[in-house]
């Protein structure tokens, strides 16, 4: 596991680093605008299979993923006029949304669910590398399934340091201000549900 440290002096270098190692399939642990998280190349299978193994997370459980537009979104999921006006209310910002899927990602990050769940962050470093990269990525938290996700750092190292498989690159940014997992907001129905508050 590399340590990058990250602060508004190395911003850039640190987005150029990371879509590099994302471009190589790496697996990076990286701060967003709730919690650590877990990010890699969300159209590479490898990728992909590597989260599962990291977090130890069943197979049936699905992954969010972090767009970087609505445009984006639509390639991904169905979007309707009255879904968009929505999602423009909303995002970026703290809310997975739940919407019914394309066929275009591995089945791997679906589990057995035939939606997606996508987010657009409002985060420094995740939001240019998304637009660096124009590819979506995994926006899981980065957590051993069963332990609880964390804003700080020295707790996220703490749950991979002894494991087999760890992530590549952890982006360190020190502890990030308190924050929850994002609301997750279903909108495949006819009425619009709040998943998790």
């Amino acid at each position: 596991m590399r340590i990058l440290k990250v602060d508004k002096k190395n911003l850039r270098k640190v987005v150029r680093i990371t879509e590099k190692s994302i471009k190589k399939g790496e697996i990076i642990l990286c701060p967003t605008d709730t919690v650590y998280g877990i990010l890699a190349d969300a159209t590479n299978k490898k990728a992909v299979e590597r989260i599962f193994q990291i977090k130890k997370r069943s197979r049936g459980k699905p992954i969010p993923i972090f767009v970087k537009d609505i445009k984006m979104a639509k390639k991904l999921s169905f979007i309707d006029k009255e879904k968009e006006k929505f999602l423009k209310m909303v995002w970026p910002g703290k809310v997975t949304v739940v919407l019914k899927r394309r066929n275009v990602l591995p089945e791997r990050i679906f589990g057995r669910t035939k939606t997606i769940g996508l987010r657009i962050p409002d985060y420094k470093l995740v939001n240019p590398l998304l637009k660096k990269l124009n590819r979506p990525l995994t926006g899981t938290s980065a957590n051993i399934s069963g332990k609880p996700a964390s804003t700080k750092i020295q707790e996220v190292i703490k749950q991979f340091k002894k494991e087999k498989i760890k992530p590549d690159l952890i982006l360190d940014a020190g502890n990030l201000k308190p924050s929850s997992l994002s609301k997750v907001i279903d909108l495949t129905g006819e009425k619009i549900k709040i998943l998790r508050r």
